[in-house]
């Protein structure tokens, strides 16, 4: 089992695993992780790995490694350039689920749900959709790790989800969940989008439309605004001295905010407690949390698994980081599955919508050497 978070200056490697954090609910999951870490053997490290699904009902898949090693720089154990030969993955092997006008069109039907004064308030819903490949576990996965850890505005991630290596979670996040150091804790949520352009010029004023956007701003100020409420209780100092500004990774442009705390106590929770307690965020599940999770519900006809939930780690101090599992796909059974999702906010175009999830795809898809053939003619023609 293998188990990566690289991200620039830092990272962690473990392979094996000695013990899983036994299942339960999701408010239990910092108390059974240190319950973990107590009964954990002298000989192993005192860390636990793992991710956390979208689904609050879903188990994690949490556990203490054998080893596990600290780096201070992106150190993987093949090249970390290039890409994989379009024919590993050829394009014409990809399945859209559900395809563009089907995503479209739940869109639309979100948008409905916004607009209705009379049922539950809903203010925003992130829906996600799928890109499926078939027969994919040939594909070299320490390579593929590699090639989207290029970026360095994103944290690159690996983690094994099963003893025999058919269930495995990949991807490259540019978006920190929660980290803990000591009393000091830092949160990073992204919300608010627009793809990359092709040119400098193009790309700076797409950068320009995003930093002035209404809708944007208001979609992000949601999700800062429940990261402040969800934290302000455990900290005796709790800010975001930056204010909003625009973080880019390869492909995207997005809206940001740094949050930095100083928790009350030594016995607030861990990194992991923290992670539980702010996912998931309007960022990937909406507002408010309730409907717009019964929203996905109704409207999503597919398991998001582990995309949009955590991966990272945590130790017997409650130190740790979390990121959100964004930019990534989950191998099960021999089958890749990618996923991009987008935030839906009154005002939202469903054609835009489309376009933000295929620029969110990218990534994997370029790092696979697959290119976008429905992307790629709709540039063509504009």
């Amino acid at each position: 089992m293998q188990f990566v978070l690289e991200t620039p200056g830092k990272g962690l490697r473990a392979t094996g695993a000695r013990q899983h954090v036994v299942s339960g609910k999701r408010a239990t999951l910092d108390e059974r992780c240190q319950r973990a870490l107590s009964a954990g053997a002298s000989d192993t490290p005192a860390v636990l790995v793992g991710a956390i699904p979208f689904a609050a009902d879903a188990d994690e898949f949490i556990y203490q490694p054998e080893h596990a090693v600290a780096s201070e720089a992106r150190q993987l154990t093949t090249a970390t350039s290039g890409a994989h030969k379009p024919s590993d993955a050829p394009s014409n092997a990809l399945t859209a689920r559900p395809s563009e006008g089907g995503y479209a069109r739940m869109v639309e039907r979100a948008l409905v749900r916004i607009a209705d004064r009379h049922g539950p308030r809903l203010d925003k819903v992130v829906l996600s959709r799928q890109m499926l490949l078939e027969n994919a576990a040939g594909l070299d996965f320490d390579r593929l790790l590699g090639v989207l850890a290029d970026d360095p505005a994103v944290t690159a991630f690996r983690a094994d989800l099963s003893e025999t290596g058919n269930h495995l979670l990949i991807g490259a996040t540019p978006e920190k969940l929660i980290s803990r150091t000591g009393l000091a804790i830092e949160s990073v949520p992204l919300a608010g989008s627009m793809p990359r352009g092709r040119s400098t010029s193009e790309d700076e004023e797409r950068a320009a439309i995003l930093l002035a956007s209404e809708k944007d701003h208001r979609e992000h100020a949601v999700t800062l605004e429940f990261v402040m409420d969800m934290l302000s209780p455990f900290c005796r100092e709790l800010s975001a001295p930056d204010g909003t500004t625009l973080h880019r990774t390869a492909s995207m442009w997005h809206l940001g905010t740094r949050v930095e705390g100083l928790l009350k106590s030594e016995d607030m929770p861990s990194a992991v407690g923290l992670a539980a307690l702010l996912h998931p965020t309007p960022a990937v599940g909406g507002s408010p949390r309730e409907a717009a999770l019964s929203a996905i519900e109704d409207l999503e006809e597919h398991d998001r698994g582990f995309y949009a939930g955590a991966v990272g780690w945590v130790d017997a101090k409650g130190d740790g980081e979390w990121y959100v599992a964004l930019r990534c796909a989950e191998l099960v059974a021999g089958q890749l599955i990618l996923h991009a999702g987008a935030g839906i906010v009154e005002g939202s175009v469903p054609e835009q919508e489309v376009r933000e999830t295929a620029a969110k795809f990218r990534a994997m898809l370029r790092a696979m050497g697959v290119e976008d053939t429905l992307w790629a003619a709709r540039e063509a023609a504009e």
